[in-house]
C-alpha cells in the first residue's frame, strides 16, 4: 500500500512542478512560490479541520517547521531554475539530489529492504540520471547557475522528506500545516524585502506579460494545491513503509513533469531519456516486489 501511495505522490508532485514551472516563466518565481504556498496552507487547514485531529506536541510542530523552511528554499530555487532552464533537465537533477540524502538517512536509521528492493533503488537512480541527461544525451541544456539552483532545490526537498518522515502518526496532517505556516511567513518576508529594494520586477518579468494575470494566479494556486495533495500521500506512505523505499518511488516525479513538458511544450526527449523512463517503470516494479517479499 505504501508503494501505491508513494507513486500517487510522485505523479502529483510532477504535475505540480509542471504547473509551477509554467507560471514561473511569466510570473516572478517568488510570487509563484508565495501563491502556491498560501494555497497549500488553505488546503491543509481545511483537511485538518475535517479530520478533527487534535493539535500535536511541540516535536511534531518543530519537524513541520523544519520542513517549512526547507520548502521555502526548495520551491523558490526550483521555480527559479525552471524559469531559466528546460523542465526536462531541471526536474530530474532535483529528483536525483532529493532522493540521495533521505535514502542514505533511512538506511543508516535501520531500514532493511529486501535484495530486490535494493536493485530497484539502484535502477531508479540510473533511470533518473538518464532522464536528466547526466548519463547519455539530451536535447535541452541548462546554464551552470540553473543546475546549481536545481541541486539546492533537491537538497531542500530531501530535508522535507526526512523532516516529515520524523513526525508521529498521531499528528495527522498537522505537520503540513506547520510547514506551510513557516514557509508562507518566510516567502512573504522575502517578497516584501525584494519589493522594498527594487520597484522593478525580478528577472525583467511582469505578471500578465504573456498570459492574463488571472490564469497565472490560477496556475500558481493549482501548483500549490497539488503540492499539498502530494504531501498528503507522502505522509500516508512514509507512515506505512520504509523511508528509503518510499522516497525512491516518490522521487520518480520527474517522469510526469517530463511527459507534460514533452506533450504540451514540445520539449524534445532523447532516446536515453526515453530509456530512463522505461527503466523507471522497471525500478518501480522491483521496489514494489522487494518491499512485500
Amino acid at each position: 500500500m505504501s508503494i501505491v501511495l508513494a507513486f500517487a505522490c510522485a505523479v502529483i508532485y510532477g504535475v505540480a512542478d509542471y504547473c509551477g514551472g509554467r507560471a514561473s516563466r511569466t510570473m516572478v518565481s517568488t510570487m509563484v512560490t508565495l501563491i502556491g504556498q498560501a494555497t497549500s496552507l488553505v488546503v491543509g487547514v481545511f483537511v485538518v479541520a475535517l479530520s478533527a485531529t487534535p493539535s500535536p506536541g511541540l516535536r511534531d510542530w518543530a519537524w513541520g517547521s523544519v520542513a517549512g523552511v526547507a520548502s521555502a528554499v526548495a520551491l523558490g530555487s526550483f521555480y527559479h531554475a525552471l524559469s531559466h532552464g528546460a523542465m526536462t533537465v531541471v526536474a530530474p537533477i532535483t529528483a536525483v539530489t532529493s532522493a540521495a540524502l533521505p535514502v542514505a538517512y533511512g538506511l543508516v536509521s535501520g531500514d532493511r529492504p529486501k535484495a530486490m528492493a535494493y536493485a530497484g533503488m539502484a535502477l531508479a537512480v540510473v533511470a533518473v540520471a538518464l532522464v536528466s541527461g547526466a548519463v547519455g544525451t539530451r536535447h535541452e541544456h541548462a546554464r551552470r547557475a540553473t543546475v546549481v539552483l536545481a541541486f539546492v532545490a533537491g537538497l531542500g526537498f530531501a530535508v522535507i522528506f526526512v523532516a516529515l518522515g520524523r513526525t508521529s502518526k498521531s499528528s495527522g496532517m498537522w505537520p503540513l500545516v506547520a510547514s506551510r505556516l513557516t514557509s508562507v511567513v518566510l516567502v512573504t518576508a522575502f517578497v516584501l524585502v525584494m519589493r522594498a529594494g527594487s520597484s522593478r520586477p525580478r528577472d525583467g518579468k511582469s505578471v500578465g506579460s504573456a498570459l492574463p494575470p488571472l490564469r497565472l494566479w490560477r496556475l500558481a494556486a493549482l501548483a500549490g494545491a497539488l503540492d499539498m495533495s502530494a504531501n498528503f500521500f507522502y505522509l500516508l506512505a512514509v507512515r506505512r513503509g520504509m523511508l528509503s523505499i518510499v522516497v525512491v518511488v516518490a522521487s520518480l516525479y520527474p517522469i510526469s513533469t517530463v511527459c507534460l513538458a514533452f506533450g504540451l511544450d514540445r520539449e524534445r526527449v532523447s532516446k536515453s531519456q526515453a530509456t530512463g523512463m522505461v527503466l523507471a517503470v522497471a525500478a518501480l516494479v522491483l521496489v514494489s516486489a522487494g518491499s512485500v517479499a
